[in-house]
């Protein structure tokens, strides 16, 4: 995320909608949640992520001194009843959205975690586990991002370190993948 800005294209949108939709979680008694693609450079209990993606609730209720700046996100959270320090780098964020409703933004796997090597999701460049289930559309062709709202599903909403359910066809059978519709 750091290193020489491009003036045509100018900094990253990705911190900005994060804060942006965080807010709009918060405003509207949402509880917003986090899906991060985990590698060396995230700092999140290990023993909590799956499939390299873990799910962390940001809300201002399970944190405690949330910084939500440019380049990372920190803050301390309770796992199993022992404080921890987390620290995510922006580009890891794969998905925020509304733990009640789904709705949300989902944005692209990192393909180069600063170590040199490239980033090998679980099974695509998609969202995986916490994204599973969001509805995806393009935001644009120049932007990074892609908007997703979850499809209207009833039923309970799944715990902080599990993603949603199974997505479904529109006939409502699960299909073990999302589907993917982008709009123009």
């Amino acid at each position: 995320m750091s290193g020489p800005v491009d003036t045509n294209q100018g900094t990253s949108t990705r911190p900005y909608l994060l804060r942006a939709l965080h807010d709009w979680c918060t405003d509207n008694g949402f509880t917003p949640y986090l899906a991060v693609f985990v590698d060396g450079s995230v700092q999140v209990p290990m023993e909590y992520v799956k499939n390299n993606e873990i799910v962390l609730n940001v809300g201002f209720e399970a944190t405690s001194g949330l910084k939500m700046g440019n380049e990372f996100i920190e803050f301390k959270a309770r796992f199993g009843g022992t404080s921890r320090e987390i620290l995510v780098p922006v580009d890891h964020v794969v998905a925020i959205y509304a733990r009640e409703n789904g709705q949300g933004m989902a944005f692209p796997v990192p393909t180069d975690t600063g170590s040199g090597k490239v980033a090998t999701p679980a099974a695509d460049a998609r969202p995986s586990g916490a994204a599973r289930g969001l509805r995806l559309a393009a935001a644009g062709p120049d932007d990074e991002s892609t908007v997703a709202q979850a499809p209207s599903a009833p039923g309970p909403t799944a715990p902080a370190d599990e993603g949603p359910g199974e997505p479904t066809e529109p006939g409502g059978s699960p299909t073990g993948r999302p589907s993917l519709k982008r709009v123009k």
